[in-house]
């Protein structure tokens, strides 16, 4: 069985239960075109792959993006690492990788692709698409997601080489004419999906446009959208879960508390610092979401597989977000990767954009307060000493009867020196 339907049948039957589901996001080259594979500062350990570029132009280190052949390479490499459960893509990569190759058959990793892709997720350069308000539109179908052709052999198994999980998205913009229009390719594209034995995940975003809603009160438009939207849709119909952006706190625990069934999730948005990704998915976490699917956050990660443990120890309960930003330089550092940031700057908490092309909001930035690693770097300069404290021996910490160590006893010093260590040997 895939970890995805293990833990989301734990988390209708034990609302207490820690159990997370984390997907990485590799469809951008739905939205991004040739930016979508990302920066080439991260490769597979295949390492670059082929590509032709005229020296009198630019040099393939200048040029700077991964091409679509390293992007493969990156997703085979996390879903054999195993520690997300969802791997969503394009149509096209699920057939390359799913179909084709076989990727997901004896992984625990659940294939899913972006089955719709609305008018504000086109980012392409020089565009202005994602300044109108968004429009729906389909260039995917069920039957080239689940088998790769336009019209499956059905046998009634309910079995199919491809991935049979799909991200629907719906951007309210608070337009009457808009929204009908959005709810109606909805509405068609689930009763398709139920006859087809596909299931989907709904991914609602924020207004692309001014809705004339205040930012503060978006998470209460969301809210009442998506529970009126699916107060019409029985089981046979309903996404597995939500994706949505995460509006704080009291958001969150009110769509999360109102009903068992309805697993909800957050989306990552644009990249910002480290230290934004593991406090959003430990807060999210904290306040009734089960489902992270972080995206830009992952793919512009300096080491995606050190990134992706990270959230995974977050969601687990064994690291805290400013923990895991120091276990995580710590990688890069045994690893001799330069950050983007450095250790201070990528503990700050910055206003996370929230429209598919991050350009919708303000950025600001905020110092964590009582932060023990900045603290410790400030003193590190006071003292002029540019070596870090020694972590603490291996033998240094809590352990349980049978020699494993025991976390719920650390203290955050040991937790730190013992996930840093075990990184470094890992990845290093």
């Amino acid at each position: 069985m895939k970890s995805l339907d293990t833990k989301l049948a734990e988390v209708k039957a034990n609302r207490a239960s820690r159990a997370f589901i984390i997907a990485d996001a590799k469809d951008a080259d739905m939205a991004f075109g040739v930016r979508a594979p990302g920066p080439r500062g991260f490769l597979a350990k295949r390492g670059a792959q082929p590509a032709r570029f005229s020296p009198e132009v630019w040099s393939r280190d200048e040029f700077g993006y991964r091409n679509l052949p390293e992007f493969l390479d990156i997703i085979r490499e996390i879903t054999h690492q195993g520690l997300v459960d969802i791997m969503l893509m394009s149509a096209y990569v699920n057939e390359q990788l799913a179909i084709k190759e076989g990727l997901f058959k004896n992984s625990h990793v659940t294939p899913a692709a972006r089955a719709n892709d609305t008018t504000d997720v086109w980012a392409v350069r020089h565009g202005c698409y994602t300044r109108e308000p968004s429009q729906p539109f389909r260039s995917a179908s069920i039957d080239h997601i689940q088998c790769g052709e336009v019209e499956c052999d059905r046998d009634g198994s309910g079995s199919f080489p491809g991935a049979n999980l799909g991200l629907y998205s719906i951007t309210y913009v608070n337009d009457l004419d808009q929204d009908r229009e959005a709810l109606l390719w909805y509405k068609e594209f689930r009763e398709e999906a139920e006859r087809k034995q596909f299931r989907h995940f709904l991914e609602v975003f924020d207004p692309n446009v001014d809705s004339g809603i205040a930012p503060e009160k978006l998470g209460e438009f969301i809210n009442d959208n998506i529970l009126r939207t699916l107060a019409g849709v029985p089981e046979a119909g309903r996404p597995v879960f939500l994706k949505i952006v995460y509006h704080g706190p009291r958001a969150m625990e009110e769509l999360a508390q109102y009903d068992p069934n309805l697993v909800v999730g957050i989306l990552g948005g644009s990249a910002g610092t480290t230290y934004d990704a593991f406090r959003l998915i430990h807060d999210a976490q904290k306040y009734g979401a089960r489902v992270a699917l972080f995206g830009r956050k992952i793919n512009n990660a300096e080491h995606q597989l050190a990134f992706i443990e990270m959230l995974r120890l977050i969601t687990d309960g064994k690291v805290t977000p400013e923990e895991a930003v120091r276990a995580y330089h710590g990688v890069l550092q045994g690893k001799g990767i330069k950050p983007v940031r450095a250790l201070e700057d990528d503990l700050k908490l910055t206003d996370q954009a929230m429209s598919y092309d991050g350009s919708a909001t303000k950025r600001s930035t905020v110092e964590v307060r009582s932060n023990p690693l900045a603290e410790r770097e400030k003193q590190r300069v006071i003292n002029k000493n540019d070596q870090p404290p020694l972590p603490s021996p291996a033998n240094d910490w809590p352990k349980l009867a049978n020699g494993k160590p025991d976390f719920d006893q650390m203290t955050a010093s040991q937790r730190n020196a013992y996930h840093s260590g075990r990184l470094k040997r890992t990845y290093g």
